[in-house]
């Protein structure tokens, strides 16, 4: 299976639900249009496509383009997993924005997931001696 990379192209909606359903991430599909909106406001976005145009992977974040980047997703279908897609769409990020000071993400504690990210050269800020402080914003309906 092949695939290729495209930069600054937002998919279409319904392509972006099957992709983020397929990681089950569900609060960012309860609300589709915030999502596509998230996405509008990206600093960047790359896409991952099949021969036949299938959308199968993306990676999005933040980044000031001098000290900070910060990647917010990266998704890959199942299907398409352990095949070098979530690796080249690092590297695109890497490469693009290798001037940049610090590069940051949030991921799962699972040990593929940490394997993943140290074989691209991030450490976990424990084995550093740092602190990641995260707050999540938590809407109520009173």
């Amino acid at each position: 299976m092949t695939f290729h990379l495209t930069t600054g192209e937002i998919p279409e909606l319904d392509e972006l639900l099957r992709l983020y359903d397929s990681a089950d991430w569900t609060a960012y599909t309860c609300d589709p249009q915030a999502l596509a909106r998230a996405l509008r406001q990206s600093s960047f976005v790359w896409t991952a496509r099949s021969e036949c145009g299938k959308l199968v992977g993306l990676v999005r974040g933040l980044s000031d383009d001098v000290s900070i980047l910060f990647v917010q997703d990266i998704l890959v279908l199942p299907d398409w997993q352990r095949r070098g897609v979530g690796r080249a769409l690092m590297n695109a990020v890497l490469i693009r924005y290798a001037h940049v000071m610090q590069m940051a993400l949030l991921t799962d504690d699972g040990p593929a997931q940490l394997a993943f990210y140290e074989s691209l050269g991030f450490q976990n800020t424990r084995n550093l001696g740092l602190n990641a402080c995260y707050r999540a914003n938590m809407q109520t309906d009173s």
